[in-house]
């Protein structure tokens, strides 16, 4: 399969992964936002996060990445970290006992236990490539990025599935942040792209439009514009 962005991003609105709330919703991050950005319906059926594989592990031969093991932040990409590595697996020509991990963290450290045990269910070797859902301002990624450097865990880069372009509190952009880890991130959709082609379809009118220009005027990498002025 080739990677085709357009696809992708048609892939995402038939299947209502971005929308919009009529009243805002607070995020983990404390923001107030009046889109969403949600994977879960897609992580819950088998074939649609068959077809997300597929795109994914296209999307990785375009970025010429050859990992030994994907794996998800837990709890939003363990799914698709697993499904990947093992499709990902099956189509390398030295596949065989021993060569490719299959590698889940846990949400909760266990309290006992190899310390390694404690944080993994199968730990990630070789070259790790870390997927992660949703990246809003990074925070579970970069933690999740800690953790496999203290367990000298090599990544060679971090994926998300969509990228909602915001800024930190600290005024660096999640890229931004990685790039000071010598980690580079890349994003296989980003909401400043993917909110217009959603806003055009639903036409969910000027309020909203307004508080998504604010809040990207706020916390985005850049601006964004629904409306004419």
């Amino acid at each position: 399969m080739k990677w085709e962005k357009e696809k992708f991003y048609d892939f995402i609105i038939e299947n209502k992964v971005i929308g919009f709330f009529d009243e805002p919703l607070e995020l983990k991050s404390g923001r107030k936002s009046y889109f969403y950005v949600n994977w879960r319906n897609i992580a819950e059926d088998v074939y649609l996060i068959d077809k997300l594989s597929d795109f994914l592990i296209s999307f990785v031969e375009k970025l010429g990445l050859i990992p030994d093991c994907f794996y998800g932040v837990p709890e939003g990409a363990t799914k698709i970290g697993i499904i990947t590595q093992y499709k990902w697996a099956k189509i390398q020509k030295n596949y065989n006992h021993g060569i490719y991990p299959l590698s889940m963290g846990r949400a909760k450290p266990k309290q006992h236990g190899d310390p390694k045990d404690r944080f993994f269910l199968g730990i990630p070797r070789g070259n790790v490539v870390i997927l992660e859902d949703v990246t809003t301002t990074g925070s579970s990624l970069i933690q999740t990025i800690n953790k496999l450097f203290d367990n000298n865990i090599k990544i060679i880069a971090a994926i998300g599935l969509t990228n909602r372009n915001e800024i930190r509190d600290d005024n660096k952009s999640v890229e931004e942040v990685l790039k000071d880890k010598d980690l580079k991130y890349y994003a296989m959709s980003n909401a400043i792209e993917l909110l217009p082609k959603v806003y055009d379809l639903l036409k969910p009118g000027e309020k909203i439009a307004r508080h998504i220009e604010d809040y990207f005027k706020k916390y985005g990498i850049k601006e964004i514009k629904f409306l004419k002025t």
